[in-house]
């Protein structure tokens, strides 16, 4: 009788196991949807059409702070600058995006800002630092030895409440930078906080979040010294 009430309580813990995998799994199928920003990526199509971007630019990729920077190539005028940053974009979407966005470029460095979005989403550091680790393999099979720059999360007045989750993944995301080959960390964070250890407020937009002209220009200063010099 014991052993035939050990082996049911088993088979109920296999199922009950069984079950939540695939809830979860369903779940997850149902709230991700990385389809939503295939308009973003054909209005990339179209604009390479018309651009012919060529091989060996600085590539930057990642959300909003990203995308909204369209004059960025007027912030680094000695080099070859290409913006292929879309709004609204975590990790997992620059991930299953790549090979859209980022590959058939054929860049000579690459700079991602994700993780922003993410954390606002409630997603922790240690699947962020996954996913970072994902996406870097991910250049490295296509292109060995070209360096990515992973940008830090910026600080902001709209999240400032999560303050505290951005500067965790911010040191986890340092630290695993530092022990992979061809790969760096910009530090856009703290030039951003005033001495009262607050963010600065008088770079943002009316929304508290996107930056304005003087907000990129904190970060051109951070990552000048990133860039390659190849203006074409």
């Amino acid at each position: 009788m014991n052993r035939f009430l050990l082996l049911f309580f088993l088979l109920l813990r296999s199922s009950f196991a069984a079950c939540l995998l695939f809830s979860s799994t369903v779940l997850y199928a149902q709230v991700y949807n990385p389809e939503k920003f295939e308009k973003d990526i054909k209005a990339f199509d179209k604009r390479d059409a018309i651009e012919n971007v060529q091989p060996g630019s600085n590539l930057f990729v990642g959300s909003s702070s990203i995308t909204n920077w369209k004059d960025i190539a007027n912030y680094f005028p000695e080099s070859y600058v290409v913006n292929r940053g879309f709004g609204g974009s975590k990790f997992e979407d620059l991930i299953h995006y790549a090979d859209r966005v980022i590959m058939p470029y054929k860049p000579a460095k690459i700079f991602v800002y994700e993780g922003d979005n993410d954390i606002a989403a409630g997603i922790d550091t240690e699947t962020l630092i996954r996913r970072a680790k994902t996406l870097r393999k991910k250049i490295a099979l296509a292109f060995p030895g070209v360096p990515v720059v992973f940008i830090s999360v910026k600080p902001s007045v709209a999240r400032w409440n999560l303050k505290d989750k951005y500067e965790a993944f911010n040191k986890a995301l340092k630290e695993y930078v530092k022990k992979e080959k061809f790969t760096a960390f910009a530090d856009v964070w703290t030039p951003m906080i005033d001495g009262n250890g607050e963010v600065f407020k008088d770079v943002f937009l009316t929304d508290n979040l996107h930056m304005k002209s003087n907000g990129y220009e904190i970060w051109q200063k951070v990552l000048e010294p990133f860039l390659l010099k190849n203006k074409r």
